[in-house]
């Protein structure tokens, strides 16, 4: 089947089309709805004289008309203005990671023939751009194929995104578990038990929550950060635009039971926290925050615990532990999807020289690592 392809100026010109696309999507996430993209380029986009973004917003029909995906993408250009210019097309979250998967918004059978039909588009009009940067792609489906048969591609991270298949009652996942995590959750309750300490679980779910959630997330999220006796974690939200952005979708997705601050009290203290997204059956846990004066009762792992208690007693089919390789996902016992990203240079002639010069493959002749995060850079670098 052909797909084709149109600009799109505004995002209200596609928002109710996709709201549905966004429906169809797997696995599905909190990034890929048309909220988060309008939100984002609010809040994130960058006009200044060393750096412009311009909106390229692209739909993918099928032949019928029907929307099959939707490319949210901006060409980035450093500096803005004059001869020597470095142009980047990439998608909308190009961010300290605040959005934790970007690419085409489609279902994943729709991927191979949506990622072909946009990639043959931009590369009719390559005189515009120098390198696409892409991300998103199913490393075991076909569009990976669509992607690595361009010249010269550069394939960067592998992100794995982990997710359980959740069961109908507490007692079966459990049993689904290994016996570390089983004696890890113990240890958790009965430390607290042992020093007389009792605990709330709270869920967060009105507009009128938000702020007040948010303010504790923040405080914990930075401590969290802060602490230099464990594994060190960055403060996502530390910058003006990451917090007001977060804010702001927080309230405008939680008037739509989008959202859920999970929250652990002890003596009337929040003590720890995660933010997680609703996408249909699915929850999404997002980022997290607790107190290191609480560390010994490893409050973190008793805050994920009752989440997925929740989400079982809410008949929430899956729940996404988010992506990242470490061990707070993987002790759970989940199934992997692995991600990838990757840079396209543009077929025209200046693309890949203006490529080149600007990640000093000539500098860097053996670090593949170095050139990719220089990518990276150029795209996450924000106000």
């Amino acid at each position: 089947m052909s797909f084709s392809v149109e600009q799109v100026e505004t995002f209200d010109a596609l928002r109710d089309e996709w709201d549905l696309l966004d429906a169809t999507t797997s696995p599905r996430l909190p990034f890929t709805s048309p909220l988060w993209h309008s939100l984002w380029w609010q809040h994130f986009r960058e006009s200044r004289t060393f750096v412009r973004d311009s909106l390229r917003l692209y739909a993918i029909r099928d032949p019928q008309g029907r929307l099959r995906g939707v490319a949210p993408m901006m060409l980035t250009e450093r500096p803005a203005v004059g001869p020597l210019r470095a142009r980047m097309l990439q998608f909308l979250g190009a961010d300290p990671n605040v959005t934790e998967i970007r690419g085409v918004v489609c279902s994943a059978e729709d991927q191979p023939a949506v990622v072909e039909a946009l990639l043959n588009h931009i590369e009719a009009h390559s005189t515009g751009w120098d390198w696409l940067f892409i991300g998103g792609i199913l490393q075991a489906g076909d569009a990976y194929r669509v992607i690595n048969e361009r010249q010269g591609v550069k394939w960067g991270r592998e992100i794995p995104d982990f997710f359980l298949t959740m069961p109908g009652d507490w007692e079966t996942f459990k049993g689904t578990l290994s016996r570390n995590i089983k004696e890890s959750m113990r240890k958790c309750y009965n430390s607290l038990k042992r020093d007389s300490l009792e605990f709330s679980f709270e869920v967060l779910t009105r507009p009128d929550q938000m702020d007040a959630g948010l303010d504790h997330f923040l405080r914990l999220h930075s401590a969290r950060a802060a602490a230099t006796d464990t594994i060190t974690h960055k403060d996502v939200f530390e910058s003006g635009p990451a917090r007001a952005f977060l804010r702001d979708y927080l309230r405008q997705a939680a008037a739509q039971d989008k959202v859920r601050i999970f929250q652990l009290v002890i003596t009337g203290k929040v003590v720890a926290t995660r933010i997680g997204f609703v996408v249909g059956d699915a929850l999404y846990l997002y980022f997290s925050g607790f107190d290191p004066e609480w560390g010994k009762y490893s409050v973190m792992t008793t805050t994920v615990a009752e989440a997925l208690k929740f989400a079982i007693a809410n008949r929430f089919a899956t729940v996404n532990l988010s992506p990242g390789n470490d061990v707070s996902k993987t002790r759970w016992g989940p199934k992997e999807l692995m991600l990838r990203e990757a840079v396209v240079p543009s077929p025209s002639f200046l693309g890949p020289l203006v490529y080149r010069a600007y990640v000093g493959l000539d500098n860097a002749r053996h670090d593949k690592s170095s050139r990719f995060s220089k990518v990276i850079a150029f795209a996450t670098r924000r106000t």
